[in-house]
């Protein structure tokens, strides 16, 4: 079942962690914005409150919190309430698909990025943006994620396991950027976006075949 009700019962909280972690959230979507093609057509799945959506240029979002569609609404996206793995959509529908910090709540990872991989154009481009399992963030994450409403039924996966997946959904070609390089009370000042991953806890991968 989708991972939805912490989401629908703390949303101001959720809204609340980009307003207090602005600069942590300002470096995440200039990451993206390296990876994320300019033009064509977008869908964000698990689009949330559209905080990476509306400024990434994604017409479209998908997600099962009627709540954080709301919010994604205000912010000018187009919306539709449904799950990662059945995705609403035709075959090869967009250019460009997007999962921001959504792929630790998937029930089915597999069968999330086969949909995506379904809905994209063959020339499209699939976007994931996560923390790593790996990471000094990703390990205090999971060290606490029973205090944590959201996490807590989270499930973190490494870059190579998510390449690993990628590969198995039919993409084969990958580029990486990465940044958060301290925790995250300890930013202060946008942190510095490098090419590939294994140093920054915050990795994007654009995703092609």
């Amino acid at each position: 079942m989708p991972k939805t009700a912490p989401f629908e019962e703390h949303t101001e909280r959720y809204e609340g962690w980009f307003e207090h972690h602005e600069d942590a959230y300002r470096s995440e979507l200039d990451a993206l914005r390296r990876l994320v093609p300019t033009t064509g057509y977008g869908v964000e799945i698990g689009v949330g409150s559209a905080r990476f959506a509306a400024p990434l240029g994604m017409q479209i979002g998908v997600d099962p919190s009627g709540k954080m569609l709301g919010y994604a609404r205000e912010r000018g996206v187009e919306v539709l309430r449904g799950v990662a793995e059945w995705l609403p959509f035709r075959d090869e529908t967009f250019d460009t698909a997007l999962i921001v910090t959504t792929i630790c709540f998937v029930d089915d990872i597999p069968r999330t990025l086969a949909d995506a991989e379904r809905v994209l154009d063959p020339d499209g481009a699939l976007v994931i943006g996560y923390i790593d399992k790996d990471s000094p963030v990703g390990r205090r994450y999971q060290e606490t994620k029973e205090q944590n409403p959201f996490y807590r039924d989270a499930v973190f996966v490494s870059t190579d396991e998510l390449v690993d997946a990628l590969e198995a959904a039919g993409f084969t070609d990958f580029e990486f950027v990465q940044t958060i390089y301290h925790w995250l009370d300890e930013i202060d000042g946008p942190e510095p976006i490098e090419e590939g991953y294994g140093d920054g806890s915050f990795v994007g991968i654009k995703a092609t075949r």
